[in-house]
C-alpha cells in the first residue's frame, strides 16, 4: 500500500523537474539574445563576408551603424527571439533528460554527483533534440543578418517562403550538421563549466543550488567562453553553408576544404573576437534567467 504512493510522488517530482526545466531554459534564452544578438550578427558578418571587405569587428559595428541606424545590429533577431524559447527549453530540458538517463543506467551508484564525463554526456545529449529546431532558426537567421538594409527578403516568413521554393525542406535545415558539430561538444563544455564553475565559486557552507547572484553570473559567462573557444570553428562553416547560395557547396566537410583552401586555417576562427566578446555577457544573462525563474517556481510548487 505504501509503494503506490512513493512512487507517484516520484513521477510528479520528475514531472514538475522537467517543466521547471523546460521553462527556466526559455526565460535564459530571451535574456541570451537581448544581451547578446548585436555580437552575433557582427560575428556572422565578419564570417561570411569577402576577405578584405572588413578590417575587423570595430569596422563592422561602425559601417552596420553608418548604414542602417543601431536597429541594424539587431536586424535577423526576430528568429532568435521567437526560436530562443523552445531551443534554450529544450536544451535545459534536454540536459535535465541527459542527467536522468545516466542516474538511470547507474542503479548502484555511490554518489548522487555526477562525474565530469557523466556530465559531459548529459550537455552532448542536450544538442541532439535541441538542433532540431536550432539549425532552420538559425539559417533563418544568417540569411536575414547577411543581407543587409534593402536586401532581398522582408522577414523571416519570407525567408522561410523563398528557402523552400529555392530547395525545400533540405534548404531550410541546410547546416543541420555543422549546428550539431558546433553545440554537441560545445554543449558538452557549456554544462560541465558552469557545474564546475558554480560549485567552486559557491561560498563556503552555502547549498551551490540557491540562488547566489554572482556566483550564478561568472560560472554562467565563464561556460560561455569554455563553450565558444571550442565551437568557433564549426560555426563559421556553418555560417558559410547557411548563407551561401544554393549549389555552393555540397556538404560541411566540401565547406571546410574550400574554406581552408580559399583562406587559409585562420579563416576558421573568424568572428572569434565578437564571439568571446558575446559569450561572458549573453551567457552570465542566459544562466540568470534560468536560475531565477527557477527559484520563483521552486517557491511556487
Amino acid at each position: 500500500m505504501s509503494a503506490q504512493p512513493k512512487e507517484v510522488k516520484s513521477t510528479k517530482a520528475a514531472t514538475a523537474s522537467s517543466i521547471k526545466s523546460f521553462v527556466s531554459g526559455g526565460f535564459g534564452g530571451v535574456a541570451a539574445v537581448l544581451v547578446g544578438h548585436p555580437f552575433d550578427l557582427t560575428k556572422v558578418r565578419l564570417q561570411t563576408a569577402e576577405p578584405g571587405v572588413y578590417k575587423g569587428a570595430l569596422d563592422v559595428v561602425k559601417r552596420t551603424l553608418a548604414a542602417e541606424g543601431p536597429k541594424g545590429m539587431y536586424r535577423g533577431v526576430l528568429p532568435p527571439l521567437a526560436g530562443v524559447t523552445p531551443i534554450f527549453a529544450l536544451s535545459f530540458w534536454s540536459y535535465d533528460l541527459g542527467k536522468k538517463i545516466v542516474y538511470a543506467n547507474t542503479p548502484n551508484r555511490t554518489s548522487q554527483t555526477l562525474s565530469t564525463g557523466e556530465l559531459a554526456f548529459a550537455g552532448f545529449f542536450s544538442a541532439v533534440p535541441t538542433t532540431l529546431v536550432a539549425a532552420p532558426v538559425e539559417r533563418v537567421k544568417v540569411v536575414l543578418q547577411t543581407q543587409g538594409e534593402g536586401g532581398k527578403y522582408n522577414g523571416s516568413l519570407d525567408v522561410l517562403r523563398g528557402l523552400y521554393k529555392e530547395g525545400g525542406m533540405r534548404s531550410i535545415f541546410r547546416g543541420t550538421l555543422a549546428t550539431i558539430a558546433r553545440d554537441g561538444p560545445g554543449s558538452a563544455a557549456y554544462f560541465v563549466s558552469y557545474e564546475k564553475f558554480k560549485k567552486m565559486l559557491t561560498p563556503e557552507g552555502s547549498n551551490p543550488n540557491e540562488l547566489n547572484i554572482g556566483a550564478v553570473v561568472t560560472a554562467g559567462g565563464l561556460a560561455g567562453v569554455a563553450m565558444w573557444s571550442i565551437a568557433i570553428p564549426p560555426d563559421v562553416i556553418k555560417s558559410r553553408l547557411q548563407s551561401a547560395p544554393e549549389g555552393t557547396y555540397k556538404g560541411f566537410i566540401d565547406c571546410t576544404l574550400k574554406t581552408v583552401r580559399a583562406d587559409g586555417l585562420k579563416a576558421l576562427f573568424k568572428g572569434f573576437g565578437p564571439a568571446m566578446a558575446r559569450a561572458f555577457p549573453a551567457n552570465a544573462a542566459t544562466f540568470l534567467g534560468v536560475e531565477a525563474s527557477l527559484k520563483v517556481m521552486n517557491s511556487l510548487f
